[in-house]
């Protein structure tokens, strides 16, 4: 029986290592998608992210409730000062009135028949009678005036309780979102911190470079000296405040939250914005974003929570976050959702 043995197979790889090549292939495709020394520092960065911008929320609410607080306290002072007014007022009458009221006690108030019986000149009494009518007349409708006044004077109580009332309510709603802010921001700067320095330069890339390539062109010149007027006004003070500290809830001079920014660059050019963000989107007139102008409010993310303001170029002048000065960024950094030109 003849041999059927097969050839030799020439030198390669066996199943077995065929296997655990095409293994290995598969864990570096995985691993090249999601470098494995990556993926904490990429969750981390993410984090930051998310916190950031949640941080970001807060602060303008806490903007928002501490602008309601700002207008409630006017309006105490307002109605304060009106129950000050109207309290004088009504001491005055109340004199006036005990005055008129002791002068005819005094007079015994004799019938007018009576009177009449006694007098010597029924003339001059007719005379004087009619007087006293005009002058009774008078004193109900100062009596009258009187209770108005006091009416009005509790009221006035009454509504200054109530507004004092929804301030203390605003002042706490102002001291819970400042600890939410606070809270966010240390975790975010605690998880920032724990990043390598490498990673925290790449973070910091990556908040600067944003979706430049979904956007519609825009205008290549600066064309800062194309706006006149308050547009102007507004970016030369926005560019003086370059390097100027991110603050959350500050409006300047010596430093800004993004919205705070906005609302001092144009406080500048007489112009008085709305204090959060989410405000200033309705501040002015809605434009395509290319369509922008310097001086224009570029408003990010869905829920507005982030404002900068336009300058020229691809650019915009902006308060970051924590730890990141007032700079020019591209106009992409992140999501846009309107532009507002004021």
């Amino acid at each position: 029986m003849g041999s059927h043995r097969r050839p030799a197979p020439s030198p390669g790889p066996d199943r077995g290592t065929t296997v655990a090549v095409g293994l290995l292939s598969v864990a570096a495709a995985a691993l090249g998608a999601v470098p494995a020394t990556a993926t904490p520092h990429e969750d981390l960065r993410t984090e930051v992210d998310r916190l950031y911008a949640e941080a970001e929320r807060a602060t303008e609410a806490y903007n928002k409730a501490d602008e309601r607080a700002d207008t409630l306290r006017g309006q105490v002072n307002a109605v304060q000062d009106e129950i000050a007014r109207q309290q004088e007022r009504v001491n005055g009458m109340r004199e006036s009135l005990g005055s008129l009221a002791g002068a005819q006690y005094r007079s015994g108030g004799l019938d007018p028949s009576l009177a009449l019986l006694f007098s010597d000149d029924p003339e001059d009494y007719l005379e004087r009678a009619s007087v006293l009518d005009r002058l009774t007349a008078r004193q109900a409708g100062e009596l009258r005036g009187f209770q108005e006044a006091v009416r009005t004077l509790d009221q006035d109580r009454a509504e200054a309780s109530r507004k004092l009332g929804e301030l203390d309510r605003s002042r706490k709603a102002v001291a819970a979102h400042k600890k939410t802010v606070e809270r966010k921001l240390a975790q975010a700067r605690r998880l920032l911190d724990a990043l390598p320095e490498d990673e925290r330069a790449a973070h910091e890339r990556a908040t600067r470079s944003g979706h430049d390539a979904d956007l519609p062109g825009l205008p290549g010149p600066d064309g800062a000296t194309a706006v006149s007027g308050r547009a102007a006004a507004a970016v030369t003070a926005a560019r003086s405040a370059l390097g100027k500290p991110y603050a959350w809830g500050a409006n300047g001079p010596s430093g800004f939250d993004c919205s705070g920014l906005m609302q001092w660059s144009y406080a500048q050019a007489g112009i008085a914005l709305p204090r959060t963000s989410q405000a200033q989107r309705y501040a002015g007139t809605r434009v395509p974003l290319s369509q922008a102008r310097p001086g224009d409010l570029v408003v990010y993310r869905a829920d507005a929570t982030h404002v900068g303001m336009y300058v020229g170029n691809g650019q915009v002048i902006h308060a970051p976050y924590p730890g990141a000065p007032v700079r020019y960024d591209p106009v992409g950094m992140m999501p846009v959702s309107s532009v507002t030109r004021v």
